[in-house]
């Protein structure tokens, strides 16, 4: 058997090239040669001790083509990122060699085909994005073995079924985010006790069933939480609002009930809550005029009753607050027009229309048939097409 050394890395990475048919910028072309040490080829990395390649980047290059078998003899590989590229075709089953891999980073490409259950085997993985590519069919639960794994991004995909109830086993996961897939089923309840975790994020998938109860008890160090498009149900837990690093919390586009918990105007570092399109009841608590960080609020979709808290008016760094069709009346709190920096306001309901036309950087609203001069633009309620996920990214 023949000793891996850095001419067979060499021969990998020449195998790759052989796959390229597009390189807009002729970067291997160009670099990727014999004449030069491999060491010093463009986006390849080599350790001082072996002198074995690494690393290797090749991100963002424009370049097409598939991923050779080949590249699976990359015996010291431990960081591998060919993302924003146009690869295409499936994941060879060659990568399984790959043992010392500790960043996968293939998004952004046109891969296809199944995640391959022996992805189980990198077990040194700490990163592992197959954003945005064509994948369908189950995340496989061998996922779990990945014990070091701290970013899972799989999102923008055509993935199906359940999540694995194993990613409960994942202790060191600090970023979970699967948005804009099929996923159907239930919330994985281990998935809320894996205390590093500081990003969940599921919108525009068919999950059902209700959030735990003591859904922070665990989650000390969130600060995103995006279950927003899906089809949860229940009342939302009072006990989010331990969840004291929140900033961005989504729920919006579910089925959830009930009144909202007076306990979020303890959130102070929330910056984005949208709670919108749901079946909420009762009245927006007055301790919001607490969110202080507050940049965008929307409560729209509701059958929300009462007034409008006049704290909110002290929310400074309010841009954009949302509460069209509920059943809200009453007066705007004046202090909604001292904000130096709001781009909306949406109050359209069957009790008030509220116009809004800009001027400088503040927004001037006019109730009812109050005249409006030079105006340039008119808002009556902004629908439902927003609070995505690019919406706070």
């Amino acid at each position: 058997m023949v000793t891996p050394n850095i001419t067979s890395d060499q021969s990998a990475l020449l195998s790759l090239k052989a796959k390229i048919t597009g390189d807009p910028h002729e970067i291997l072309a160009s670099n990727w040669s014999a004449t030069f040490s491999v060491c010093d080829w463009r986006g390849v990395t080599c350790g001082s001790r072996h002198r074995r390649v690494t690393a290797l980047n090749i991100s963002n290059l424009g370049l097409t083509g598939t991923i050779p078998p080949q590249l699976g003899n990359l015996s010291f590989l431990m960081s591998l990122d060919m993302s924003r590229n146009n690869f295409y075709g499936e994941l060879p089953h060659e990568l399984i060699r790959l043992s010392r891999l500790q960043v996968l980073s293939l998004g952004v490409n046109m891969l296809r085909g199944n995640i391959p259950s022996w992805v189980g085997s990198f077990q040194q993985l700490q990163h592992f994005s197959l954003k945005n590519n064509s994948f369908t069919g189950f995340i496989p639960p061998s996922i779990s073995n990945m014990s070091k794994l701290e970013t899972l991004s799989l999102q923008y995909n055509s993935l199906q079924g359940a999540l694995p109830i194993e990613i409960g086993n994942l202790n060191k996961l600090k970023q979970i985010v699967l948005v804009y897939n099929q996923l159907s089923g239930f919330l994985p309840l281990g998935m809320f006790n894996i205390s590093s975790l500081q990003v969940i994020a599921l919108q525009n998938n068919s999950l059902s069933g209700s959030l735990p109860s003591s859904i922070c008890s665990r989650l000390q160090g969130l600060t995103w939480l995006d279950l927003g498009r899906n089809k949860l149900s229940g009342v939302i837990p009072p006990s989010l609002s331990e969840c004291s690093k929140l900033q961005v919390l989504l729920l919006f586009d579910n089925n959830f009930s009930g009144m909202i918990p007076e306990g979020f105007g303890n959130l102070t570092a929330l910056k984005g809550l949208s709670l919108g399109w749901n079946n909420l009841i009762g009245v927006i608590p007055e301790g919001f005029g607490n969110l202080t960080a507050l940049e965008r609020l929307y409560l729209d979709g509701n059958n929300l009753h009462g007034t409008i808290p006049m704290e909110i008016g002290k929310l400074k760094k309010l841009k954009r607050i949302v509460l069209d069709y509920n059943q809200l009346l009453g007066f705007l709190p004046l202090g909604l027009f001292n904000i130096s920096s709001p781009q909306v306001i949406a109050l359209q309901s069957p009790r008030w229309v509220v116009r809004m036309v800009e001027a400088g950087s503040l927004l001037q609203v006019h109730l009812g048939s109050i005249p409006v001069r030079n105006p340039i633009v008119y808002v009556l309620g902004i629908g439902r097409a927003r609070s995505a996920w690019t919406l706070w990214n």
